[in-house]
């Protein structure tokens, strides 16, 4: 039996022979009828792969045919063949969930096109995408190993996240450890780049500089303030470029892209310190300096992110903004609500915040809850779940509400996530951060070898709890774990998103401004 059977329907069935010797020649098995009422029938009987579907027949008619075939199964691919090019006919047809339309006369390879393009589309489409990816991987490693500074890191892991969805689109997994592999030489070549260049970055006469947290807001939103613009500002906590790039087809819709970029996180890549960076305008060792009662250090009791607002505030007047500003923190679906609900009243301001959670509780909820780890159980799956959560979202509806308004939204993020996977023994006092990718503290023991140590914190405008603190980051899918019952500590950490560290998905990390479509 043929690997792919067709079936064809046709009050003139006899005429069409020569396409269905043609067929048959190619390989396929193709089934016959010249009614509606025995082509029902023999698709309750068999299998098919595609049906092709005259439209005007005696007896049943061809959309008649269709929805009794959609009721046996309403997986088979249907293709509707007609004479007429009436526009009613055609919407009637694509209304009731057909795959293809072709209009009589059909030739031979209109039809081995449309199965190619129905049928046999996702191994096609597999085939080839991981033909260009090979053919991209020799070029890609080139560009990895000939990186020169930020915006070639920039354009390197734009690529490597496009061919990450692209291969995971096709569905095949053949390349998944080739590309892993690939993106672990990157990360790899990443770090190296970090420890040669990010202390330098704070210096006066540097060059040239990534934009870095603190620059966020003013290199981004507030020149849309000076230009008049109102502006809302969402960032969604410890999310990646490539749950954005996920997000975004679902916003297709409804936005407009303006400007897609990617900037970078200040060390660590942790909310305590790149998002109070974000509004405060400031790097850590200032916003302590500045404003001491707004700053609590690691070993400190308390949240850590309760003053964003007032930080913003703050930055807000340092730059001629006295008034304005609307500031939500989503805590729950409730909050989203009643910002939706509210949204004629808060347009009238200038500059509207809202930070919304629920990636980062994602990815904490992976580490803690053995059902979620199943659900999010790689890269794929991870990004799913996150589609899946804003497109069922009441922040999807807040946006949906908010795109009728003339407002630019401007979305961002404050750092990513990386999956860990290479456990990095460190040993620490009792104050020492207990982060799993950062660890700051004093007579921390460690191989200088395998982390970036930054062991005077000034330098790298970190603020130091006493006097001889200093600063780890893991890097790559390194983690890091205590001596202490080591296996257990491990096994439970072992293949859990984390961030705190050096990678491209924790520093690297999407700001878009988009418009609403009129």
């Amino acid at each position: 039996m043929s690997e792919i059977v067709i079936l064809w329907v046709d009050d003139e069935i006899d005429l069409l022979k020569p396409h269905i010797i043609f067929l048959e020649k190619k390989g396929f098995e193709v089934h016959t009828a010249s009614n509606g009422e025995d082509a029902i029938e023999l698709v309750a009987q068999n299998e098919y792969h595609i049906i092709f579907l005259d439209e005007n027949m005696p007896g049943l008619s061809g959309l008649e045919t269709l929805t009794k075939i959609k009721s046996i199964d309403s997986m088979i691919p249907i293709v509707m063949i007609t004479k007429s090019e009436e526009e009613n006919i055609m919407e009637e047809a694509i209304g009731a969930k057909i795959n293809d339309y072709l209009i009589k006369p059909v030739n031979p390879k209109q039809i081995l096109l449309t199965i190619k393009k129905n049928v046999d589309q996702k191994r096609l489409v597999s085939r080839k995408t991981n033909m260009d990816y090979q053919s991209e991987f020799g070029r890609l490693g080139m560009e990895i190993n000939d990186t020169m500074d930020y915006v070639d890191w920039i354009e390197v892991y734009k690529k490597l996240v496009y061919w990450e969805l692209e291969l995971a689109e096709a569905g095949n997994n053949t390349m998944d450890e080739i590309l892993r592999m690939q993106k672990n030489e990157a990360n790899n070549a990443f770090a190296k780049y970090i420890r040669k260049n990010y202390v330098n970055w704070f210096s006066n006469d540097v060059n040239s500089k990534p934009l870095l947290s603190p620059s966020l807001l003013k290199e981004k939103v507030f020149p849309l303030l000076r230009n008049g613009k109102k502006v809302f500002f969402l960032l969604i906590d410890n999310m990646r470029y490539d749950q954005w790039k996920i997000i975004s087809k679902e916003l297709s819709e409804l936005y407009r892209i303006e400007e897609e970029g990617l900037y970078l996180s200040i060390l660590p890549t942790a909310t305590q310190y790149s998002r109070n960076a974000i509004f405060s305008g400031l790097m850590p060792k200032e916003i302590d300096k500045m404003y001491p009662d707004l700053w609590k250090n690691d070993d400190e009791e308390g949240g850590k992110n309760l003053y964003e607002e007032e930080m913003l505030i703050n930055l807000m007047k340092r730059y001629g903004f006295e008034k304005g500003l609307f500031f939500e923190k989503v805590l729950d679906v409730n909050y989203c609500k009643k910002i939706a609900d509210r949204l004629n009243e808060i347009v009238n301001n200038q500059l509207m915040v809202t930070i919304v959670n629920f990636v980062d509780n994602l990815s904490h909820a992976r580490t803690d809850q053995k059902m979620i780890r199943e659900l999010a159980g790689n890269e794929t799956a991870y990004r799913s779940i996150t589609k899946s959560w804003f497109k069922h979202s009441a922040l999807n509806l807040l946006l949906t509400e908010l795109a009728k308004y003339d407002v630019t939204l401007v979305i961002s993020t404050d750092h990513g996530t990386i999956r860990v996977q290479n456990p990095i023994k460190v040993v620490g006092d009792r104050n020492t951060t207990t982060n799993l990718r950062y660890k700051q503290g004093r007579n921390l023991n460690y191989n200088p070898r395998e982390v970036f140590e930054i062991t005077k914190p000034t330098d790298a405008h970190l603020p130091k709890t006493n006097i001889s603190s200093s600063y780890i980051f893991a890097q790559n899918e390194d983690f890091f774990a205590y001596p202490n019952n080591y296996n257990h500590y491990v096994k439970y950490y072992r293949d859990t998103f984390q961030h705190g560290g050096i990678s491209l998905e924790e520093m690297v990390i999407p700001v878009v401004t988009l418009k609403p479509k009129k």
